[in-house]
Order: C-alpha cells, then structure tokens, then sequence
C-alpha cells in the first residue's frame, strides 16, 4: 500500500494529538510538513516528531512537492478558505468540524468538494469512531430497539478550562457550532433522518464575556427530525466535576444510554467522602482512540 504523506496545519491541543497520531501510530501515512503561525510551537513540535518542512504560511505549505494530503485541524473559522485552496492544489483533504461558521461558507465548501471528486475529503466527527457510539449505532441498525423517536444529548466541558474557552471564543463560531455540532451529528447518523425545525435557547449564565461573540456559555435546543423523531441537546462550558458526554436514544422497543455516568475509567475511590469515580479531564483524554480510528479512516 502506497504511503500517504500529510501536511498538518494548526497545532493547538487537538492539532498536536493529531500529528503525533500521523507521525508515530499511522504505517501507511507519513508526517511531511506542519504549518502553525506560531513559530515556537511549531519548530518544538516538528522536532519532536522529526519533521524538516515547518510553514508559518499555509499556501506556502501548499506548495511543498513533499505533501499528498492535507489535514487541516486550525481555527474553525478558517476551514473553508483551506479546504478550497488544498483541493484546487489536487490535495486529499481531511478537515476536523465544522466545514465552516456560517451557512454560506458551509454550502461553498460543499460545493468545492463536489468540484474535485477525485480527491479524497472526509469531515472528522471522531465520535461516530468511538467504540461505544459505533456499538450503539450497530443496535440501532440491527432493529434490536425498534423505531428510534428520541435522541438526547449532553455535552459539557469543565469549568476549569472557561479561559481557553473565552480565548477560543472568537474564531471558534460559537458553542452550537463547536460543541452541539457533535450531538446534532450523532443525533443525524442514529435517527437516520434530517432536522426539519430546530427552537435553540441559551445564554451567558456564569461567564459574560460570551456575549461580545455573541455566544453563550450553556445552550440548548429541541429539533423536529423530517421522519418525526425528536432531539434535545444541551451544551455547557461550566461543568464543575469534569468532561461530561453523555448521550441516550429511545426507541420503541429499547433505549440505549452511552456514558450516562462519566468516568475516567473503571476505578471507584472510596474515601471518607464517600464513594467516588473520576471524570475524564477534557475530549482528548476521553476520546483519544476514535481519534486515531478517523485519521486511520481517512
């Protein structure tokens, strides 16, 4: 099998994971090049994972002779601009969420793509590669909880890191577009079907520096799905006992609950608080494997 060789542009926490994912756990794939405007992080990662081509500049990434494919894991904001400019350059493209912050720049990176069908492009949603998302989704497909009409989704991420997420805030499209984008793409792929009416509320209940981005710290929304199944999602930045996804889909016959008790892992701590179990710290610890399984997809 031929080796495929990437070029990685945006190196935050999510970036990193990703190109060390590529360099080091990947056989058929080859870290080639990686681009970040921050210079430091940038020449301290590419040496640690051996990489000569580094680019503060991503077109001039774009045209190393070294690069087959392109994984673009920067600001959302900036998704759509280098999705079009790495398939024009007859790159294969993967692109973690969203394709962009509006609707307009989603529908020219769809249309882009259907431009070059040739290439490879794939959008990473890495829930639908976790273990038991996918275990779910064989359930559901199997007929085992007959007819699916509800999907119920929570994401949260700790309150401890609201600065990053303040930082973020501005380039990031806002808390539906980076965070419930996930549960509105799973609640697609369970219930088979296409939202037709969506009434979404939110506000900023703890932190309001959101609201000069006019986002929110805690949203939530209800969804009318075309084949009549309903969806409720709800996504904070302030949860105070760590990372926290859970997920439930009811059907006519069985519901199934996905990390409807968040854990770290299968430890229990008894202590003279009580009985306890710890939270995963944030997404990467959480869902550090379906990340590897989209980049091996890819």
């Amino acid at each position: 099998m031929k080796t495929v060789r990437i070029g990685s542009v945006g190196l935050g926490r999510l970036g990193a994971q990703h190109a060390e994912n590529i360099a080091t756990k990947l056989p058929n794939a080859r870290l080639t090049a990686l681009c970040d405007v921050d210079e430091e992080r940038l020449k301290r990662i590419a040496s640690r994972l051996q990489v000569k081509n580094v680019y503060t500049d991503f077109d001039a990434m774009l045209n190393c002779d070294e690069i087959d494919a392109v994984a673009i894991i920067s600001p959302s904001a900036c998704h759509t601009e280098q999705i079009e400019k790495a398939l024009e350059k007859g790159k294969h493209v993967f692109c973690e969420k969203p394709l962009g912050v509006t609707v307009e720049q989603c529908h020219r990176a769809e249309q882009v793509v259907e431009r070059h069908p040739d290439q490879v492009f794939m959008l990473g949603f890495m829930r639908r590669f976790d273990s038991s998302y996918h275990y779910a989704k064989q359930k559901i497909t199997a007929g085992e909880i007959g007819k699916p009409i509800l999907f119920r989704g929570y994401s949260q991420d700790p309150e401890k890191f609201i600065s990053s997420s303040i930082a973020f805030a501005e380039h990031s499209g806002g808390i539906f577009l980076d965070m419930a984008v996930h549960d509105i793409d799973l609640a697609r792929w369970f219930l088979s079907s296409e939202p037709e009416s969506v009434y979404a509320i939110g506000g900023c209940y703890a932190h309001p520096e959101f609201a000069q981005y006019n986002d929110g710290d805690n949203v939530s929304c209800l969804m009318k799905f075309q084949n009549g199944a309903m969806g409720f999602l709800f996504s904070g930045r302030t949860a105070p006992h760590g990372y926290n996804v859970e997920t439930e889909i009811v059907g006519t016959k069985k519901t199934l609950r996905i990390g409807s008790v968040p854990q770290k892992n299968l430890v229990e701590i008894l202590d003279t608080g009580g009985v306890r179990k710890e939270c995963s710290e944030n997404f990467l610890e959480r869902f550090k494997d379906a990340y590897l399984k989209e980049m091996q997809e890819f």
